[in-house]
């Protein structure tokens, strides 16, 4: 009987220390699954996930970007899911995420982000500047240069000569007053000789 006992003590004893393990693995698997924060950021947007944490205490979330409120510190009891979406952005902004767990401190959480720039969220280049007014065209003259042109000035007429000395300037000879004489002679004689003939023929019939 009293191995027996002894058999049945051990037994015992190794049943009790097994179900402690089995006992504390449940209880450090449940610890590590509890208040569980998680958080997804990208370039347009944050998305807050928080699971497991205590359903009979206020526990509080706030989310700042650049120093400024993204989510003012919201209460929660048990777990939080919200999306939240970012300001258009040329550069990286800096968020921050905070969790005070209200039953225990030490889930409290303090967790930082940066998100990046979306390449449709980059400002275009700003166009150039048009001019508000066309230039004016060239003016055009308002008077038109005269066609006419001046007539030329016509020179005085040359005056007679008045003495027989000036026509050696008109280019006049001396001796212009016997050819004349000879041509009078010339034609009186001419007219002398018709009168013959017609004279003639009419004593002839």
């Amino acid at each position: 009987m009293t191995t027996n006992n002894r058999s049945w003590r051990r037994a015992g004893a190794f049943a009790a220390v097994a179900a402690a393990g089995v006992f504390g693995v449940g209880l450090a698997a449940g610890t590590a699954q509890a208040h569980t924060p998680e958080w997804k950021v990208t370039c347009t947007d944050v998305t807050v996930h928080l699971t497991a944490y205590s359903s009979k205490d206020d526990n509080t979330v706030t989310v700042t970007v650049d120093g400024k409120d993204l989510l003012p510190t919201e209460t929660f009891r048990g777990s939080f899911d919200k999306k939240l979406e970012l300001p258009k952005h040329d550069k990286e902004l800096s968020l921050r995420l905070v969790v005070k767990a209200g039953d225990n401190d030490k889930f409290s959480r303090d967790l930082t982000e940066t998100a990046p720039v979306c390449e449709n969220n980059t400002p275009s280049p700003t166009p150039s500047e048009t001019p508000s007014s066309t230039p004016s065209p060239s003016e055009t003259p308002s008077d038109t240069p005269s066609t006419a042109t001046s007539s030329a000035a016509v020179p005085p007429a040359s005056a007679e000569p008045s003495s027989p000395g000036d026509l050696a300037e008109t280019g006049s000879s001396n001796s212009t007053p016997l050819i004349a004489g000879a041509a009078a002679v010339v034609i009186v004689a001419g007219g002398g000789i018709m009168w013959a003939a017609r004279k003639r023929r009419s004593a002839q019939h």
